[in-house]
């Protein structure tokens, strides 16, 4: 990175604002309006700070592939190996849910386990009927093992002392209207990873892997499961 671009960026991050927003999407993504509510801070000038961070290229803006009308903020991948980890409550278990708990929600369970995170479930807010075959591939791959049947509803799965998470836009809009059945399970992060079902080849399921891999490994040393204090 050049000397220049850090300079950017120092002077970005250099607003206590703007730093409280990357701290807010350091372990999952949000909405700006997400953003105003955490930090009591009015639409407007999120909207603000969050171009400035955009601008030089912390934070990138995705369209929800559920409502389409509703952006979500993430952050660069470069951008995290420069932050302080935040901690995280204890939780019992971890339990990752999608929408269909066929791939996103599986592999990132899977992952959790294999890395030492501690125990971790996965769900869907409308489960399919089994896990998605190309899914299964990408994990055995890795040397990771799904169930082809072991698919689940979050509101059968998830627990009062479990840190819940969804892995995909539907499942979180899902979880978090008051007009649905799951909306009783409340996520406490949201990473917005795009459905590798949509595109359907190898390439979409070993990239969301990919990102899955990267997000389990940031929340791992901030969050401390059953497993560490029982």
């Amino acid at each position: 990175m050049s000397v220049e671009r850090r300079a950017r960026i120092h002077a970005a991050l250099g607003d206590p604002a703007r730093l409280a927003i990357v701290d807010a999407l350091a372990l999952g993504d949000a909405s700006p309006g997400e953003i105003g509510h955490h930090l009591a801070m009015p639409t407007n000038l999120v909207a603000h700070h969050v171009k400035a961070l955009v601008d030089v290229g912390l934070v990138v803006r995705t369209r929800s592939e559920g409502d389409r009308r509703r952006t979500y903020l993430r952050l660069q991948p470069e951008t995290l190996a420069t932050l302080t980890t935040p901690s995280l409550a204890v939780a019992d278990r971890v339990v990752f849910v999608c929408t269909h708990n066929s791939a996103r929600s599986q592999l990132a369970a899977a992952l959790w386990r294999q890395r030492g995170g501690g125990p971790a479930a996965s769900a869907g807010t409308h489960p399919a009927a089994k896990v998605h075959p190309r899914a299964v591939k990408v994990a055995h791959r890795h040397g990771l093992t799904l169930d082809p049947t072991g698919t689940a509803h979050i509101t059968d799965v998830a627990g009062d002392g479990d840190l819940v998470i969804a892995v995909c836009d539907n499942a979180y809009e899902d979880l978090t209207s008051p007009h649905t059945e799951a909306s009783t399970v409340r996520p406490r992060l949201h990473w917005s990873i795009p459905d590798p079902v949509r595109v359907d080849t190898d390439t979409a399921f070993e990239t969301a892997y990919t990102d899955i891999a990267a997000r389990v490994d940031r929340l791992a040393p901030a969050l401390t499961t059953g497993a560490d204090h029982g």
